[in-house]
């Protein structure tokens, strides 16, 4: 297995950019992302791992990346969202 620096970054990148192609808004928060922005700016995109890889989550699986906000994935940082349960009546 490659380290991070050889096969592994390129099949990364070709997942980032598959899911920016996407086109879709923030997983996090729901609003547009700016596709056009700058790396590393707050609103510009960034792939969001659902499952953190530090704690277990597949670094290339499509299923567990997703679009987000620079500054929305960096506030979650490794945590996994909470369940949102629904309203008990």
């Amino acid at each position: 297995m490659a380290n991070r620096y050889g096969r592994q970054l390129y099949a990364w990148q070709k997942a980032s950019a598959r899911q920016r192609a996407l086109g879709l808004p923030c997983a996090l928060c729901g609003r547009p992302i700016d596709y056009s922005a700058e790396a590393r700016t707050p609103w510009a995109f960034t792939a969001d791992h659902i499952v953190p890889v530090s704690r277990g989550g597949n670094l290339l699986s499509p299923t567990n990346i997703r679009s987000a906000h620079n500054r929305c994935n960096t506030s979650r940082g490794n945590r996994e969202e909470a369940v949102r349960r629904s309203r008990a009546w």
